[in-house]
């Protein structure tokens, strides 16, 4: 059996476990498969699992059976699933330590300060042989699926270099960011800018149409100006349509935003427009709103009242 570096960099055999299937992990592992990846998956729903198959993938009925991988893929929604989903392997390692240079790559949005304490617990089953790589993506399900995601990765040179070749099959933009954790607090970052531009454009949506503008014409002559950005070539559609239907669930970016509270907290650094920004989805969240498409923000913000006091609007929800 070849070591975990061999089989990272090597031509052949090219293998990896694959942990999370869903709206983004299914269309990644494709993408590996399409690129010559032998990959291996784990679902907590047998169909997903299935489906790997039918693209000539394999399955496996529990994590820790993909011990011997020499990169194991994490998807899944938080660091806590991925903590719970790997305490099979982690325990299969601290009888039976991986070969040298095993990669887990966790590719989820998560805590730029917990997945460094994460790694210190792999390193720690695994008897120093298995390291972590955080390499967060952005592009959502359109880029998963043409294998165009942006990838923001924080760990060791040399982890990174072992893990250039896997993370190239799903992405087009592929930096390291600096060490373990830097690649979750740049999705951090990332997640800022998204949910606040997307909060401004369903901001802009109602008071236009509410005062009588045609939406989709005035996001037309936004995309010519200072205003154009990638958010609103993206979501703008959406938020115009009224098209709520999941491409990534709005519930995820209270959380991601929770995460750049905590790394401000860290820096000793002032994020207004974050802590305004998760209060925001906070109220979509209360409103039964967070399984929808992230552009619902604009039903959060339509469905809160406007009150006239003393001749000045105040805000309410009415949830």
């Amino acid at each position: 059996m070849n070591s975990g570096n061999d089989a990272l960099t090597n031509p052949a055999p090219k293998r990896a476990g694959f942990v999370g299937l869903g709206l983004m992990g299914a269309p990644m592992a494709a993408n590996l498969l399409k690129a010559a990846w032998q990959v291996t998956g784990w679902n907590r729903s047998p169909s997903a699992v299935r489906d790997l198959e039918s693209l000539g993938g394999s399955g496996v009925g529990h994590v820790a059976d993909l011990r011997d991988e020499p990169v194991i893929i994490f998807m899944l929604p938080d660091l806590s699933f991925i903590e719970d989903a790997a305490a099979g392997l982690l325990d299969a390692w601290r009888s039976v330590p991986p070969a040298p240079g095993t990669l887990v790559v966790v590719m989820s949005s998560v805590s730029p300060v917990a997945v460094r304490a994460f790694g210190l617990a792999v390193a720690d089953a695994s008897g120093g042989k298995a390291t972590v790589l955080d390499a967060p993506v952005s592009g959502g399900t359109a880029g998963a699926q043409r294998g165009t995601l942006a990838i923001m990765a924080g760990g060791s040179p040399e982890d990174f270099e072992r893990g250039r070749p896997v993370l190239e099959a799903m992405g087009t933009s592929v930096r390291r960011m600096g060490d373990l954790g830097a690649g979750s607090l740049a999705k951090a970052c990332n997640q800022l800018i998204v949910g606040t531009t997307t909060a401004a454009l369903a901001e802009a949506a109602e008071l236009a149409e509410r005062s009588g503008l045609d939406v989709e014409a005035l996001f037309e002559v936004l995309s010519g100006g200072l205003a154009a950005s990638r958010v609103l070539e993206l979501v703008g559609p959406r938020l115009a349509a009224k098209d709520y239907t999941p491409t990534g669930p709005a519930k995820f970016m209270h959380k991601d935003l929770s995460f750049v509270l905590e790394a401000a907290d860290h820096a000793g650094t002032a994020v207004p427009l974050a802590r305004a920004g998760l209060e925001l989805y906070a109220e979509l969240l209360a409103q039964g709103l967070g399984d929808l498409d992230l552009a619902v923000v604009r039903q959060a913000i339509a469905n809160m009242e406007v009150t006239a006091a003393d001749g000045e609007g105040t805000q309410q929800s009415c949830s």
